[in-house]
């Protein structure tokens, strides 16, 4: 017995074996945040991948793609050898007078054209094929898509291509930056086309007039020949489209060789 006065000391708890309810549900809860938190950066990682390495490996190949192309036509035709380039002047070169030539009609994902835009890099150079569906857009070696309702080189009207903003070579990234009096230019087996940028617009994706001969002009006959560039607006949205125009400047027969703007990069790439 204790003494009178002497503190008792406390009856130590008795363990059951099962964590407090509160316990539990706040495990429950910092588990699936850590398996929120961990599901979200797996995704910001493989956008990542997406947009920036396989822009860079797609492009790559795309770019490799349209060389091949392109010597396989310099190839296929017997021509004399182009005389040694001349030195660069500060006087403009001279526009061609040749008459376009229609480029033929081709196959669902066949690979008629390249393009070239010095103004976004001096090695830019990609494959133009026909069908803008998966098996154009998506593929490392394509990526550049034709309308096939629209019109093709040569031809007065517009011939709209369509190409990713970001992910498979992202092909069309940078095409905001084309400048007033920039060239873009497209080869045929035929030769080169060249373009002179002239405006840029912004539209909503359910705007398809613009596929039209005289574009946002449904029923006008066209007696303009353009290239129009679209692609999604704003950077990883679809939200809307920007359009870029090109209006038709002169053709280069292949026999005559490349025009003088691109002759470096043709003869780098051969």
């Amino acid at each position: 017995m204790s003494e009178v006065g002497e503190a008792s000391a406390p009856t130590p708890a008795v363990p059951t074996g099962k964590a407090p309810r509160r316990d539990v549900g706040r495990l429950v809860r910092r588990v699936i945040g850590e398996l929120l938190i961990t599901a979200a950066v797996l995704i910001l990682l493989f956008q990542g991948w997406k947009i920036w390495y396989n822009d860079i490996v797609f492009g790559a190949s795309q770019t490799d793609a349209a060389v091949e192309l392109s010597e396989q036509w310099a190839n296929d035709i017997d021509i004399e050898a182009p005389a040694p380039e001349p030195e660069p002047t500060e006087t403009e070169e001279p526009t061609s007078t040749a008459e376009p030539v229609v480029a033929e009609t081709p196959a669902d994902a066949e690979a008629f054209a390249t393009i070239m835009i010095p103004g976004l890099g001096k090695d830019y150079r990609k494959i133009v094929a026909e069908g803008v569906g998966h098996n154009v857009l998506n593929t490392p070696r394509l990526g550049i898509g034709h309308y096939p309702s629209t019109q093709l080189p040569g031809q007065p009207g517009n011939i709209v291509l369509a190409s990713h903003r970001t992910a498979y070579g992202g092909a069309f990234h940078n095409i905001h930056e084309i400048k007033v009096g920039e060239s873009v230019y497209l080869e045929t087996k035929d030769g080169w086309y060249k373009y002179v940028y002239r405006n840029t617009e912004y539209v909503l994706a359910t705007q398809v007039e613009i596929l039209e001969p005289v574009p946002q002009e449904p029923g006008v006959e066209a007696t303009d020949s353009l290239l129009t560039l679209t692609t999604c607006n704003p950077f990883l949205s679809t939200a809307e489209r920007i359009i870029v125009y090109n209006v038709f400047d002169s053709f280069y027969p292949r026999a005559d060789g490349p025009p003088e703007e691109i002759a470096k990069l043709v003869k780098k790439n051969s």
